[in-house]
């Protein structure tokens, strides 16, 4: 996975959750991608958004869109590659630029009020986090705490 300040930012918007889960799941399998998040902007609308490299992304998000078709419908697809750093602050869930790392300013007391979903975004940002892929999003929330403190114990 390239370092996300070289990254390219993939979007894939689709009309449906089953959709958006499917080009997901494609887009994962095809190429060395990193699943940034799920947006859901209208009852009906779903975004999902990757990150790595440029060719990688562009591979991924091909894929899904193919994938996303075969089961609904694809309202956007598109690539941008090396993002400005200013670009990454239009995404909400972005606190900070993605090539900052993000944990070394949370303390345990933090992290303890953090919801699942934050964990979880966290957890997919973080390069050497315990879990990976799909044991991210089936962990619990006391899994999650549990892994993000091994990783301060041993900083």
């Amino acid at each position: 996975m390239t370092h996300p300040k070289h990254a390219a930012l993939g979007l894939l918007e689709t009309r449906g959750l089953v959709a958006a889960i499917e080009a997901a799941d494609a887009m994962l399998k095809t190429a060395d991608v990193r699943l940034l998040a799920r947006e859901q902007t209208i009852p009906a609308l779903i975004t999902i958004e990757i990150v790595g490299e440029v060719a990688a992304v562009k591979a991924a998000v091909d894929a899904g869109k193919r994938a996303a078709q075969r089961v609904g419908d694809v309202v956007a697809a598109h690539v941008i590659p090396h993002p400005d750093d200013q670009t990454w602050h239009v995404l909400e869930h972005y606190t900070s630029s993605p090539s900052e790392d993000p944990l070394p300013s949370l303390s345990p007391e933090q992290l303890e009020k953090l919801t699942v979903s934050q964990l979880r975004a966290l957890a997919r940002r973080w390069p050497d986090f315990p879990l990976k892929g799909r044991a991210i999003a089936r962990a619990n929330r006391q899994q999650l705490l549990d892994a993000f403190m091994k990783i301060l114990s041993s900083s």
